[in-house]
């Protein structure tokens, strides 16, 4: 769904204009049996990261606990911001450009064993899987699992100054 502050903007600068967004992008890793949480894209089909762009003044944590639910029904904890870093230029189906400062949280699910649903109309299908069997995705949707899952205490991503 694309946020009410987003469609007044595009009503402003119509679609062709490179809209900047912040957004954020979950891993909801359930540690106990070692899966991930995903969705299969309604605009895509493809299977990718839970996300969502920010609402003015929303905290990103906050923004990553409404987005997971809103798409899942599953009540999450974000656990530790892993990564900080820039998409692609992105041409959405209906057109419209974009790019997102997307802020990579690592969460949990708050109930061991919560089952996901479709809740909203972004998504075609949700379900876990297995860290190590893992469906088609773009590799930087993996990179980011693997960034989250497997990064322990180390200190937030993000590319350095220069680099």
């Amino acid at each position: 769904m694309i946020p009410e502050y987003v469609q007044a903007l595009r009503e402003l600068v119509g679609s062709d204009h490179l809209l900047w967004l912040p957004g954020v992008n979950m891993v909801v890793h359930d540690s106990s049996c070692g899966r991930v949480l995903l969705h299969r894209r309604s605009d895509t089909g493809e299977w990718s990261l839970l996300s969502g762009i920010l609402n003015p003044g929303e905290d990103p944590a906050v923004g990553a606990v409404r987005e997971v639910l809103e798409e899942t029904g599953v009540h999450v904890v974000p656990e530790r911001l892993v990564g900080v870093t820039v998409s692609p230029r992105i041409t959405h189906p209906n057109g419209d450009l974009a790019q997102y400062l997307e802020v990579l949280f690592l969460c949990r699910p708050r109930e061991a064993g919560a089952r996901p649903r479709v809740n909203d109309d972004e998504s075609l299908a949700v379900d876990w899987f297995a860290t190590d069997a893992l469906p088609d995705m773009r590799p930087y949707v993996a990179d980011r699992i693997a960034m989250a899952v497997e990064s322990g205490s180390q200190p937030t991503w993000f590319t350095p100054a220069g680099g």
